[in-house]
């Protein structure tokens, strides 16, 4: 991958058949992405990149003082998050059967049988995450493809580091991060409304940003809600 130096940042260059200039900061390292088109020369990149200093700036400092999550070790006591609401995980040892459920609106109860190992704790809540989310997630598609007018053949859902959800325009498949089951039902929603609209445009320029405030006028809100997770921190340019 090519990378440059602008200041004292160094830029990881991605070279794609595109025609605007798209550039993030992405965590955990604060690593800066700029996607260019493939023709662009790298003067006309060193002067978008200058113009975009201030804006670089920005988000790694909001990414220096966002409140880091601490590392998850599955114990009882832990913090964990579903649809946007904090529940404290309780560990039931030497179980006959390996299950999740919730209780009293407060605790994960996670039943485990003899010899269990942290990993596999958290395999069981991912699954018990991703079994979730799924059923948020479809009545969302059904509800939004008739109100914007689109429709897809596919959606499922996967880990991903840096991206809330995706979408696969030819394919018309979109994907959806499994970390959104830990999210609001208003941030959820936001994200499919967002991949749903590539359907109709398929870059990130003003005439995305118009259906957008058409179909979901508040979106703005939304993403910064969102993005105090941490996932990840775009800019689009043009």
């Amino acid at each position: 991958m090519q990378q440059i130096t602008v200041g004292d940042y160094t830029i990881d260059l991605v070279r794609k058949d595109i025609k605007n200039l798209h550039l993030s900061v992405s965590p955990p390292t604060g690593r800066i992405r700029l996607a260019v088109p493939r023709y662009l020369d790298e003067e006309s990149i060193r002067r978008h990149i200058v113009s975009k200093l201030d804006w670089i700036k920005k988000h790694m400092a909001e990414f220096e003082q966002s409140e880091r999550l601490p590392l998850l070790e599955y114990v009882s006591g832990e913090s964990h998050y579903l649809a946007g609401k904090r529940y404290l995980l309780n560990v039931i040892p030497n179980s006959r059967i390996n299950k999740i459920e919730l209780r009293d609106d407060r605790y994960i109860d996670l039943y485990e049988k003899p010899g269990t190992q942290a990993s596999h704790r958290q395999h069981m809540l991912q699954e018990w995450y991703r079994a979730r989310l799924k059923v948020r997630i479809e009545p969302q598609i059904l509800k939004w493809q008739k109100i914007i007018g689109v429709e897809i053949n596919d959606w499922a859902v996967k880990q991903m580091k840096t991206r809330w959800g995706t979408c696969n325009i030819r394919a018309k498949r979109i994907w959806i991060n499994l970390e959104l089951a830990k999210r609001s039902e208003d941030c959820l929603e936001y994200i499919i409304v967002h991949e749903l609209m590539h359907l109709l445009e398929k870059y990130h320029n003003e005439h995305f940003k118009e259906l957008m405030d058409k179909f979901l006028p508040d979106w703005r809100e939304r993403k910064l809600s969102l993005n105090k997770s941490l996932l990840s921190h775009e800019g689009e340019s043009h």
